[in-house]
């Protein structure tokens, strides 16, 4: 009865009714005949080599996807995925659930899963979706699929886009359920406190406007009910407020946000982010400089800016020491620069990591990765891939590699 009442929402959201005449005008085979099959199989070695005590990690897995994308009749689609990782070869490496805790993480457990399975309707001025699905807003930053690991973050919910006015795109998402990288358990149980399913009830409110080429406004409001992960600790509304756009060549970014506690979080939040960005392309050559800030707060539990649902692999380096942001909170300040090398992509990136509140310096890191298209084979992309981090006051040293080979049908 739920879904049924979200599936006459969605329809009613895009603000169009149908007789049973109109329906019969248009072939119900369009949804079959019109599909197209999803394939995609993504190989990968990754090491990982820290200064402690536990064993370097060394990590064979594949990643396999296949699904179908149903054509469309009258606006209605659907689409059904299932993703399934496996190991291949030894198990010398903590995958979160397989209990060699003597080892480095690499969050990549075995399993399979339905990754996505949703009911979509597309109109002219909007869309609704119903169901497991993607989402990734704007940058990513706050809610986004963490597409990297191996087993990709999904939602269960309902999401609508409303688009009103030219430039103008709306967007509500309610959510129930979150599928996170570290499932499925398998009846596994995860030592580290990391949910295969993150349990309870999200809104996301996102308003975008793209005044001209020179200006995007975002405005938003994440209120994330977490119950079952840390303690609920992670429960909390996030408001804020993102310009961006390109003026005579140069990019640029700038971005607030406040973060309060929500859902009966044990935890009084109060914290800031700050981001200010620039970019410049010249020749092919995109260069970018920023400064990232997500505040500490003084008292009892890490009160700092968090975004757990965030791709934070995309940020803050991806050696990915920052998951969780230290009660001192972060200041990222950081330089790069994506090149085009001899028919593939070049990207170096050189981050600087201090607390937000008091004088320590966390650290120090480098990221390096090449990627190339593999000759004489449609659709598979290699890649090399480095992560150093120099640690000062935060973590330990820690240094990544990764070698892929990812084919997309």
């Amino acid at each position: 009865m739920r879904m049924m009442k979200l599936s006459l929402l969605s329809l009613a959201i895009a603000g169009t009714t149908f007789s049973h005449a109109a329906f019969a005008e248009e072939a119900f085979s369009n949804l079959f005949t019109e599909g197209k099959p999803i394939l995609d199989a993504r190989y990968r070695f990754e090491h990982v080599d820290q200064d402690n005590a536990l064993k370097h990690a060394n990590a064979q897995t594949l990643r396999t996807r296949v699904g179908f994308q149903s054509g469309k009749w009258y606006g209605l689609s659907a689409l059904i995925e299932a993703d399934n990782v496996s190991r291949i070869g030894d198990a010398a490496y903590n995958e979160t659930r397989n209990g060699q805790s003597e080892y480095s993480v690499v969050a990549d457990p075995d399993g399979s899963e339905v990754n996505q399975a949703l009911l979509r309707y597309d109109h002219q001025y909007g869309a609704a979706v119903l169901g497991r699905q993607r989402i990734n807003l704007d940058n990513q930053r706050y809610v986004g699929g963490v597409a990297w690991r191996q087993n990709e973050q999904t939602y269960d919910g309902a999401l609508a886009q409303l688009k009103p006015l030219d430039g103008l795109t709306l967007t509500y998402a309610y959510i129930d359920n979150i599928n996170t990288i570290f499932g499925p358990s398998n009846g596994q149980y995860d030592t580290a406190g990391n949910p295969a399913n993150i349990e309870g009830h999200s809104h996301l409110i996102n308003a975008q406007y793209v005044a001209m080429p020179e200006l995007t406004v975002t405005a938003y409001s994440y209120l994330l009910g977490l119950d079952n992960l840390l303690g609920n600790t992670q429960s909390s509304q996030t408001t804020g407020l993102r310009l961006n756009g390109a003026i005579q060549g140069v990019s640029y970014a700038v971005e607030y946000a406040q973060q309060k506690d929500y859902a009966d979080n044990p935890l009084e939040l109060d914290s800031d982010y700050y981001l200010a960005e620039l970019g410049y392309t010249i020749k092919g050559v995109a260069l970018k400089a920023g400064y990232e800030v997500l505040g500490g707060d003084e008292g009892p539990g890490n009160r700092a800016f968090q975004t757990p649902l965030a791709t934070k692999h995309a940020f803050q380096g991806w050696a990915d020491q920052f998951l969780i942001t230290p009660a001192e909170g972060v200041k990222d300040a950081y330089v790069g620069a994506t090149v085009p090398l001899l028919g593939g992509s070049l990207q170096a990136w050189y981050h600087d990591f201090r607390a937000e509140e008091g004088s320590s310096q966390y650290g120090e890191e480098i990221n390096l990765s090449y990627a190339h298209p593999i000759p004489g084979v449609k659709g598979l992309v290699g890649l090399v891939k480095y992560a150093s981090y120099d640690a000062d006051d935060f973590a330990v040293d820690t240094d990544k590699a990764w070698l892929q080979l990812q084919y997309t049908y």
